[in-house]
């Protein structure tokens, strides 16, 4: 080959110097350039993958949800443990759902619920303080500022039964608290000790989370309720609107009153004997006296008009010496066939 082919070759890029024998960690990190120094900004697509930040559209109307279910969810709480109860938002916040089943602190009850209106899943899970404070308020504890220290066994039957009747009344008040804007029947399908039995959710999908505390006399705990933002689809336009206040009265005035008022309206109905076609000549050859043949027997249905659109159907007859009509069906919404 000759010597000219050699000006063509273009230099070898530099290389951080490797480390000699065994490719070790130090080696890998210069092969890859993580030669040490400042950490460099992620730009492009690295940036991309390795972002922890979660993106997601906030939903205002969502959290009034949850104020109106705290106010609902006190006075339920006061009627099961007749005990002085109170109820705050710690936070309303969106968080992916393997972030969030990673975050579960054992031992604890995940409710998995279903909403029917929506045909998807969600879930309610609860603390072991809270589950422990409930326990022992239903079943006559005494009250202590001490928190109840866990053993390490399972949940037993009437614990569960009992946690159960707590998270049926959250699921219910929230439900009604969600009714005002779409309807949402939420039922307990089952209540999960290990987070893997209750994926109802890609690892990746974004939820709405709100984190409840319950305080009861000093005891209590808190109750995070999950829903992915793929279960709130078919209301997500609702709930992504700004709040305007509560809604006193009908929910439409003007609505109610046009509708009072068509029904006070008065039309004029007109009663088709019969049609027939005449030429131009014909129907100026017309006469005083002259008999225009429609084809139509007695008993054969005539059509009611209004606005000239035919709405019914009836029959001819007389009544008190005048003719009238008599419906033989109902008025349709539309032009009859």
């Amino acid at each position: 080959m000759s010597d000219d082919f050699d000006d063509f070759l273009l230099p070898d890029p530099p290389m951080a110097d490797l480390p000699e024998g065994d490719l070790n960690q130090a080696g890998i990190d210069a092969l890859f350039g993580d030669v040490g120094g400042p950490a460099r900004p992620r730009v492009g697509l690295k940036a991309v993958i390795e972002s922890d930040v979660t993106s997601y559209e906030r939903l205002p109307m969502l959290e009034v949800v949850y104020d109106r279910m705290v106010r609902t969810f006190a006075t339920s709480m006061r009627n099961l443990t007749s005990d002085a109860i109170d109820v705050s938002i710690d936070e309303v916040s969106s968080i992916r759902f393997g972030d969030f089943i990673n975050r579960v602190a054992l031992p604890a009850m995940i409710g998995v619920f279903r909403v029917d209106e929506w045909r998807n899943y969600g879930l309610i899970t609860v603390d072991s303080a809270l589950i422990y404070s409930v326990v022992d308020a239903l079943l006559g504890g005494r009250r202590s500022q001490s928190r109840t220290m866990i053993d390490g066994r399972a949940f037993t039957g009437i614990e569960v039964g009992l946690v159960s009747r707590m998270i049926e009344l959250a699921l219910a008040d929230l439900g009604a608290a969600m009714q005002p804007i779409a309807p949402a029947t939420m039922q307990l399908e089952r209540i999960e000790t290990s987070p893997r039995f209750a994926s109802i959710a890609g690892s990746t999908n974004i939820c709405a989370v709100a984190t409840l505390r319950v305080d009861m006399d000093g005891r209590g705990g808190t109750f995070s309720v999950l829903l992915p933002y793929a279960t709130i689809e078919p209301v997500r336009y609702l709930l992504a609107q700004r709040f305007m206040g509560e809604k006193q009265g009908p929910e439409n005035l003007w609505g109610a009153h046009l509708a009072a008022e068509i029904h006070k309206t008065e039309v004029s109905a007109d009663v088709v004997l019969g049609e027939t076609s005449l030429t131009l000549g014909a129907t100026r050859a017309l006469s005083v006296g002259q008999t225009i043949t429609l084809g139509r027997r007695p008993e054969t249905p005539v059509e009611i008009h209004v606005g000239g659109i035919p709405l019914a159907r009836a029959h001819i007859g007389q009544r008190g010496g005048n003719v009238a009509v008599r419906l033989s069906g109902d008025i349709a919404r539309g032009p009859i066939a």
